[in-house]
């Protein structure tokens, strides 16, 4: 029985204490890292985020279709109308709230004289939005 040792040899005596330097050293990282880290969560910036309401959305305004065909007559929702009761009917709308959106559709072969006519009555009448409705080209 050379080869074998008995448990009770010396050199291979179990060790039962504990070493705590690596678990120091681990709790010194630990603690170097949050104190890093906690100003670095603490620091905010302050932002305005706008606020969520309840309250129903404001009504969306009616369109207004001013046609002007070929021949230089102009339409208000499909009703013809002359320069005078054109002025009287955009200074009514202006006054109305929201203000109504005025959707221009000019043909082709209007001179851009009308159409600059009813764009200066529209904007001394106080309509502010005005928007150009075109089609598109067909081939």
């Amino acid at each position: 029985m050379m080869g074998m040792n008995s448990l009770s040899d010396a050199d291979d005596d179990f060790n039962s204490k504990i070493n705590i330097t690596p678990l120091v050293d681990v709790m010194l990282v630990l603690l170097i890292i949050f104190i890093m880290t906690i100003p670095v969560m603490n620091h905010t910036v302050k932002i305005d985020l706008p606020r969520a309401s309840t309250k129903q959305d404001q009504t969306k305004p009616e369109n207004i279709n001013l046609v002007i065909d070929a021949d230089g007559k102009v339409f208000w929702n499909d009703e013809t109308i002359d320069q005078n009761e054109l002025a009287l009917r955009i200074v009514a709308a202006a006054q109305k709230q929201p203000q109504p959106e005025l959707h221009l559709r000019a043909a082709r072969t209007v001179q851009y004289e009308k159409v600059a006519q009813v764009m200066a009555a529209a904007q001394s009448g106080g309509l502010s939005k005005i928007g150009f409705v075109t089609e598109p080209n067909e081939r």
